[in-house]
């Protein structure tokens, strides 16, 4: 069963994504939207912590991106952006949606 987890706090905020990421498994996805984007950038001790997360898809929803000013080249390896659409896609590919606010 695939679980599709979504985080819309900053991990500099609230625990949402570290929690998150103690029970997402393999096969999972991590969609971080709103200020949980922040989660997605490279160069913090998030960023580690997504990377060790082995077999979990990582994913940062562009249009929020975009409004808090963080550009592509400023994402850790491995988080593939999606656009509205592809959050929809996500919610309908996985078994379950899991909100951590």
């Amino acid at each position: 069963m695939s679980t599709l987890h979504t985080v819309n706090k900053s991990p500099f905020e609230k625990n949402s994504l570290a929690d998150c990421l103690g029970y997402a498994k393999e096969g999972s996805a991590v969609l971080m939207y709103e200020d949980g984007v922040y989660g997605a950038m490279k160069g913090n001790a998030v960023a580690e912590k997504v990377a060790a997360a082995s077999g979990v898809k990582f994913y940062a929803l562009g249009p929020d991106l975009k409004a808090r000013g963080i550009s592509e080249e400023k994402l850790a390896e491995g988080i593939e952006v999606v656009d509205y659409a592809g959050f929809v896609s996500l919610a309908v590919e996985n078994d379950k949606v899991s909100a951590w606010v």
